[in-house]
């Protein structure tokens, strides 16, 4: 500004500006503020809550547990970056486990249906070899009751009382009879009877065979009584 009433003045012919001019007031310079440093992390507090947040516009930082097991003051960013990869590796662990523990059930389950088919097939081969026992017990007690039978019936054979044989009829009677000799013709009659011979014979007689002649009119093994 001073510059310019110089110059004014110069043009004008009139004094110089050193006679003429004034000094002009200035106005003082405003000092210029010194700026706050915004701090890069919570200094004042200590990190001891996990997920505990501080915010320092214009940044927000959060108590996050690191990776080696520390809690730290991070930026939310970080933080949040630290927390998944932390979560998906817990995830990976835990569908790992899940697999090996669903491995280890599967595996004992199968070793269970095998101990169940092999006892079950134990049991019906125990099962089947009493049966075959049973059976041969049985057809040895068939054939022991069989050989029993046969010789109760041969003992009873054996005890019953041989009929003793007629004694031989003399010559030229008929050994169908005993007794007084009953002569062998074409038809023989209880002498005194009413038969017609033409042979006879008195009695009685006793029939040790067949009544060829029907001396035994009674059936009470007597004829000609």
């Amino acid at each position: 500004m001073a510059l310019a009433v110089l110059l004014s003045a110069t043009a004008c012919g009139g004094q110089s500006a050193a006679s003429v001019s004034t000094p002009l007031a200035t106005e003082p310079a405003s000092p210029s503020a010194t700026p706050t440093p915004t701090p890069t992390a919570p200094a004042s507090s200590e990190c001891v809550t996990e997920n505990a947040t501080e915010e320092y516009s214009p940044k927000v930082f959060i108590c996050t547990k690191s990776d080696a097991g520390e809690l730290l003051w991070m930026e939310q960013s970080e933080s949040k970056r630290v927390t998944d990869a932390r979560a998906a590796a817990a995830k990976i662990a835990a569908e790992k486990a899940a697999a090996k523990k669903a491995a280890a059930e599967k595996a004992a389950a199968d070793k269970a249906a095998q101990e169940a088919a092999a006892k079950a097939a134990q049991k019906q081969a125990a099962a089947e070899a009493a049966r075959q026992q049973a059976a041969a017990e049985e057809a040895k007690r068939q054939q022991q009751a069989a050989a029993a039978a046969a010789a109760a019936a041969a003992a009873a054979q054996a005890q019953v009382p041989v009929q003793p044989a007629a004694p031989a009829a003399p010559s030229g009677c008929d050994p169908n009879y005993a007794g007084p000799c009953v002569p062998i013709a074409s038809d023989v009659d209880c002498a005194g009877g009413s038969g017609n011979g033409p042979a006879y014979v008195g009695g009685p007689v006793t029939v040790v065979g067949s009544d060829i002649y029907g001396l035994d009119r009674n059936g009470d093994g007597v004829g000609c009584e």
